[in-house]
């Protein structure tokens, strides 16, 4: 049973959580400049490649850590809304002890109580991520490339897909919610904000990417950040905590998966950074990891960008990584396991509340009564795979059974 004032104290802090972490834009403050790039790109040509050189900002975030230490200790962990301001406001300030130790060996640690390591084992003490990794890496060099459809090799160029994207954004919301740009400046093929999807201007996308961009960034990112907006009490539900990036990158490419929209290449990269990941903390510096994903097929500008990804806030001489990449998979198992587990129990409403705004799976979970008491609004907007229940069952009723079959026990079959 939830109280008047336990709800109204938890909304006071979480008003306070909102204040507090406005400075701290983790994946902002540790990308680096596009110019990086080019620089890198003129002496690989020329023959000598060089370690880059990142100049990162001096930052304090002393204040807004004593501030968040101060709201953990107000919460009651004893409410899930104090729990989840609790967990909330610990991951903010990692996150600030990291943006504080911005191209030193320290990051490391930091990323790691963030976001884990490749040699962690999946849900249910399965296979490391690593593991799951070399898996789709060996799958995707044993396929044939010419089975792609023609259609699917023509590259689109920005600008097009710039074009194709926004009349899909604004078919769905039935108006212009979230805006479609070039951006010169960004090393990354793409990147989306609540509001904002970027492409990087001058980038050849393919008919998947379109399709990843629209269900991955688009109605699952920039989606959970504008349902997160429209929650009364508790704002901070828009705000990609990085406690919640396993969840959030989980349920963005099981959208790819449900959808269709996900091909072997795409699992190929994602799994190449986290091989690339364990490279660097075992010691491989920024030409080593650069050199894996040229070798692995990828372009220079691409292999730059992915290996770009690693360093991120760190050392480039070996030793160190940003450790994000490596929720890709751990998530997406996680959040495929989750929603089977609903289908189980019958609770396939928890499916469409994790639309609500960015919160983990344990969140959602935690927050049946405030979701039923109407503490928590459900979500305005949700993604057409999750809205249609039972497509979404049929889906997930199959999974469950095909899981029982056991591939160790086939035969070929005859002709």
């Amino acid at each position: 049973m939830q109280t008047a004032p336990e709800i109204t104290h938890h909304a006071a802090l979480d008003a306070r959580l909102v204040k507090a972490v406005r400075g701290i834009k983790l994946l902002n403050l540790v990308s680096w400049p596009a110019a990086v790039q080019a620089s890198f790109l003129e002496g690989l040509a020329r023959g000598n490649p060089q370690l880059p050189v990142i100049e990162y900002p001096v930052l304090d975030f002393s204040n807004e850590r004593r501030e968040l230490e101060a709201i953990s200790a107000e919460a009651d962990p004893g409410h899930p809304l104090g729990c989840y301001l609790q967990e909330s406001a610990q991951s903010w300030a990692v996150a600030a002890q990291l943006l504080e130790a911005l191209g030193t060996p320290a990051v490391t640690a930091h990323s790691i109580t963030l976001f884990g390591t490749p040699d962690e084992p999946l849900p249910g003490n399965g296979p490391t991520t690593c593991d799951a990794a070399r898996h789709f890496i060996a799958i995707a060099n044993d396929l044939d490339r010419e089975l792609l459809a023609p259609e699917e090799q023509v590259p689109v160029s920005a600008t097009a897909l710039r074009l194709q994207l926004q009349s899909d954004l604004d078919d769905f919301f039935d108006g212009r919610v979230i805006t479609v740009d070039l951006d010169p400046d960004l090393i990354a093929k793409a990147a989306a904000g609540a509001t904002r999807i970027r492409l990087r201007h001058g980038a050849a996308f393919s008919d998947y990417d379109r399709r990843q961009l629209f269900h991955h960034e688009a109605l699952v990112h920039s989606l959970t950040a504008l349902n997160g907006r429209e929650q009364p009490l508790f704002p901070s539900l828009a705000l990609s905590s990085p406690r919640v990036t396993a969840t959030q990158e989980g349920l963005a490419t099981f959208a790819e998966q449900i959808t269709g929209s996900i091909d072997i290449e795409r699992m190929k990269r994602i799994s190449l950074r986290i091989e690339a990941v364990s490279m660097a903390l075992d010691g491989a510096d920024f030409l080593q990891v650069f050199g894996y994903f040229q070798a692995a097929g990828q372009s220079a500008a691409e292999s730059f960008s992915s290996a770009q990804r690693v360093f991120r806030g760190v050392p480039v001489n070996g030793g160190s990584a940003f450790t994000k990449d490596t929720v890709y998979l751990r998530g997406l198992i996680s959040v495929h396991t989750f929603f089977r587990h609903t289908l189980q129990q019958d609770r396939l409403q928890r499916c469409r509340r994790l639309f609500a705004g960015k919160m983990t799976l344990q969140d959602v979970a935690m927050f049946d009564a405030l979701f039923d008491s109407g503490v928590l609004a459900p979500p305005r907007w949700l993604p057409p795979w999750v809205s249609r229940a039972n497509g979404l069952a049929g889906t997930l009723a199959f999974s469950l059974f095909a899981n029982r079959i056991r591939m160790d026990q086939l035969t070929e079959p005859r002709l």
